[in-house]
C-alpha cells in the first residue's frame, strides 16, 4: 500500500469503531468495506476503493472490516454477503451496495455522497471504456461462488458470456434462471440474440463476409450473415443497414427474411432511439 493510500485507509475493529467511524464521520465521511482474505471479488474491489480514497485525498476515509475477525460488526450492519460497502456520514449509515462494482459505478456512487476537496477533484473515468466482457465473466463467476443465492448475478453472467461470443454458455445460464428472472427485459433480449446467433453456426468470419459483399453486393446470403454478425458484435446500426439493403433490393428473398431479421433485431436492442429510427426506415421501404 502506498503512502498516499495509507493516509486515507485504515482497519476497523470493535475497539476503534465508535471513535474512528461514528465520531469521525461527523466531520469526514467514512466508507466501510466489509471483506475477507478468502473472498475473490474482494480482491477486485479493495484495490479500486483504495485507489479512489487516494484520489479523493481526504474527502472521505476508507475503513476496512475483516469480517472473519469482526463478526459482531458485520452482524450489526446486517452484512449478508461480501464484499459489502457502506457509507457512514454524520454518524449515520447513509447508503451502501453489495458486490464488486466496476470503477465507473464506484465513482458514480461516491459522487452522490462525497464532494471532492477543492483542488483535489478525482480524475474522470475514461469515456467509452466499459468493463471488458472477459473481465466481467471472471468477476461474476467469483461473486457467484461467494454468494450463490443471488440469481441476478447469473443473468449478468449470461449477458457477459454473450458479449464475449460464448452463445452456448450464455444459453445454459439463461435456461437455469428462476421464473421471475426469465421474463426480465434483459433476459428476453438475450433470448432474441441467441435466436439470431443460431444463424451464425458454421458461418464465415466477419472479414470474409465483408469481402463477399464487396465483390457481389447482390450476394444476399452473405449480406444477411454480415448483418447478423455486425448486430451481435457491437455494431448494430451497420447490421441493420445490411438488412435494409436486402429489404430495398430483394424484399422477397428467402421468404422475406430481411423483414424478419429487422423485427428480430429490434427485439435485441436496448436503444429506443436507434430502434425508432430504423423502424421508420423499414416502414418507408414497405409502404
Amino acid at each position: 500500500m502506498t503512502d498516499a493510500v495509507q493516509a486515507h485507509v485504515f482497519d476497523i475493529d470493535t475497539a476503534n469503531f465508535e471513535t474512528e467511524v461514528l465520531r469521525a464521520s461527523m466531520t469526514t465521511p467514512v466508507l466501510v468495506d466489509f471483506w475477507a482474505p478468502w473472498c475473490g471479488p474482494c480482491k477486485t474491489l479493495g484495490p479500486m476503493l483504495e485507489k479512489l480514497a487516494a484520489e479523493y485525498n481526504g474527502a472521505f476515509r476508507l475503513g476496512k472490516v475483516d469480517v472473519d475477525n469482526n463478526q459482531e460488526l458485520a452482524a450489526m450492519f446486517g452484512v449478508r454477503s461480501i464484499p459489502t460497502v457502506m457509507m457512514v456520514k454524520d454518524g449515520q449509515l447513509l447508503d451502501g451496495f453489495a458486490g464488486a462494482l466496476p470503477e465507473g459505478q464506484l465513482r458514480e456512487f461516491l459522487s452522490r455522497h462525497v464532494q471532492p476537496l477543492e483542488g483535489d477533484a478525482p480524475a474522470e473515468p475514461e469515456a467509452d471504456a466499459p468493463e471488458d466482457p472477459a473481465q466481467a465473466i471472471n468477476r461474476l463467476q467469483q461473486e457467484i461462488a461467494a454468494d450463490a443465492d443471488r440469481p441476478e448475478l447469473k443473468l449478468d453472467l449470461a449477458l457477459a458470456l454473450m458479449r464475449n461470443g460464448q452463445a452456448e454458455a450464455a444459453e445454459s445460464e439463461l435456461n437455469a434462471l428462476p421464473a421471475n428472472l426469465a421474463t426480465d427485459a434483459r433476459a428476453v433480449r438475450l433470448r432474441s440474440q441467441l435466436d439470431l446467433a443460431r444463424a451464425l453456426e458454421g458461418a464465415p468470419a466477419l472479414a470474409e463476409l465483408r469481402q463477399r459483399v464487396q465483390a457481389d453486393p447482390a450476394d444476399w446470403a452473405a449480406r444477411d450473415l454480415l448483418g447478423v454478425r455486425l448486430l451481435l458484435e457491437d455494431d448494430p446500426a451497420a447490421g441493420l443497414d445490411q438488412f435494409l439493403a436486402i429489404l430495398e433490393k430483394a424484399r422477397d428473398w428467402s421468404d422475406g427474411a430481411a423483414k424478419k431479421r429487422l423485427l428480430a433485431a429490434f427485439a435485441t436492442l436496448d436503444d429506443a432511439e436507434l430502434v425508432g429510427r430504423y423502424r421508420r426506415r423499414m416502414a418507408s421501404l414497405l409502404f
